[in-house]
């Protein structure tokens, strides 16, 4: 082979791609055998895709050796577009890992749905989704961090709209197509412009050149940092960019909107911590205090929306978990915020994703039990909820684990961990202003996590319902319920776990 051959060619590092490369790849054998699969056995395809999560979660255990790279540039290896590092794979767990959760949540909506959803298309399409966001936090490029946001995205939209004939359903996927496309255009532009300025796409790149832009690139240079956070905010749902999750998670399968509460986070958040701190530290002094901002905006109105629930209104329990994952944004952002003025920026970002690690299982076994509530009241009103205890002991106790977790409450340890975690951050870094609205904003989210944890244990209006819990069903309350208390034991295992690698 010539050299110019060789130089071209490019030698594909498999075991480090393997995790999103399985999942797709799984995605696509169920989207082909949905056509030969009779319907009677379409729950086999349900099997097969969890199967497929899990391994492509297993194939996580060969990369914790050291870091790997791949598709890197020929006249320098260091350069590169996809290195499954410690900051890569802890996201690609927590991603593959709620999203094998999603999954087992799905098999169960899909049975009691009754050909409401289409079987084959809905798991080629999570499948799809998860392929996407477990290739994001891999990304050292800005063309590829763009096509796996996209690749995680589109098939979420068509997930959350996926319920034959409903109104509410399709409204909410319009909603969230359009807030999402809006994102990736304010993105791409602001993508362009940083390009135009340093003429690299690569993120390493981008910050050693981004410091000497010349001076009539300098305000390019800024614009794209600005557009790009936004970009990126919408994805976070971050305030003002939130409006779209409160529908878009009624409106969705419960199961998609579990998914889109973990995984659509981990994915935002994943990418702004790459293109804000790897990419653009130079540029701290602009995009830290515009962080900063945001969270205390995002935790403030999204905790304020949750206190407005009404009780007795139709889904008002999604609602309310809705616009607390808005809150919870706002917590993330905090750490994200801190690192443009700490000296071990880190520490800070490794604070963002242990928080990330014990939202993600305790807010999926907070949907976990709200599916299970709604096979019997589909309407899934807080209300509904009262007497809970009655009707399942443990089903009761663990929703109401999880929702003490949220607050950061006893015995929710892993919660209290987490939020003194990222309040310590926050002081450390001088941001004291936003360590007391936080504070503020914890002692609002009591009100309401709590009054939905008394309800459970009140006396019931009516005879309460027994609940059947389907075997996956009860692997994911399971699952979710046994990381929780076991993190909660040793709380100090998830900020080892998300010691991040990327400095």
């Amino acid at each position: 082979m010539s050299s110019l051959a060789q130089s071209v060619v490019q030698s594909v590092d498999w075991v480090a791609i393997a995790p999103p490369t399985i999942t797709a790849v799984v995605g696509l054998v169920v989207l082909v055998a949905d056509l030969f699969v009779d319907d009677r056995k379409k729950a086999l395809l349900g099997w097969v895709s969890v199967a497929g999560l899990a391994a492509s979660t297993l194939g996580l255990l060969p990369l914790l050796d050291g870091d790997r790279s791949t598709f890197c540039l020929t006249g320098d290896p260091n350069v590169c577009s996809y290195t499954a590092d410690r900051f890569a794979l802890v996201i690609q767990f927590l991603v593959l890992g709620g999203a094998l959760l999603a999954a087992l949540l799905s098999m169960t909506a899909l049975k009691d749905a009754k050909k409401e959803l289409p079987e084959g298309e809905f798991w080629f399409l999570l499948l799809s989704s998860a392929a996407g966001a477990a290739l994001l936090p891999a990304s050292r490029d800005l063309a590829t961090l763009i096509v796996a946001l996209e690749v995680a995205s589109l098939p979420a939209f068509a997930l959350v709209g996926i319920r034959h004939g409903d109104k509410r359903s399709s409204e909410a996927a319009l909603k969230f197509f359009l807030s999402s496309v809006t994102a990736t255009a304010v993105s791409l532009m602001g993508i362009s412009f940083v390009y135009a300025s340093t003429g690299t796409l690569y993120l390493t790149e981008i910050a050693d050149n981004i410091r000497q832009v010349d001076g009539q690139f300098h305000t390019l240079a800024q614009a794209g940092v600005v557009l790009t956070l936004i970009g990126f905010a919408f994805k976070t749902a971050a305030v003002p960019f939130h409006f779209w999750v409160p529908d878009t998670y009624v409106g969705a399968p419960l199961p998609v909107a579990a998914y889109l509460s973990v995984v659509g986070k981990a994915v935002g958040f994943s990418g702004l911590i790459l293109v804000t701190v790897v990419a653009l530290p130079s540029y701290a002094d602009i995009w830290g205090p515009a962080l900063a901002v945001l969270a205390a905006l995002t935790m403030t109105i999204g905790n304020v929306g949750a206190l407005r629930q009404r009780a007795t209104r139709a889904y008002s329990a999604v609602r309310l978990l809705a616009w607390s994952s808005v809150g919870q944004a706002g917590y993330l952002l905090v750490p994200i915020a801190a690192a443009a003025y700490s000296d071990d920026a880190e520490k800070a970002i490794g604070s963002t994703v242990a928080y990330a690690l014990m939202y993600a299982a305790v807010n999926l076994g907070a949907f976990a039990v709200a599916a299970l509530v709604a096979r019997t009241q589909p309407l899934n009103r807080i209300s509904d909820y009262r007497g809970l205890y009655a009707a399942s002991p443990l089903s009761a106790l663990l929703l109401g684990f999880f929702l003490l977790c949220l607050a950061g409450l006893p015995p929710g340890i892993i919660g209290v961990f987490a939020k003194v975690t990222v309040f310590s951050v926050a002081v450390d870094a001088g941001l004291g202003w936003l360590a007391v609205i936080m504070a503020v904003n914890v002692v609002i989210a009591l009100f309401y996590y709590l009054q939905w944890t008394a309800l459970l244990f009140r006396a019931a209006e009516r005879e309460p319902e027994k609940h059947h819990v389907p075997v996956p069903l009860t692997a994911a309350i399971a699952l979710t319920g046994v990381l929780g208390i076991a993190l909660s034991g040793a709380p100090q295992l998830v900020l080892r776990f998300s010691d991040t690698g990327l400095f």
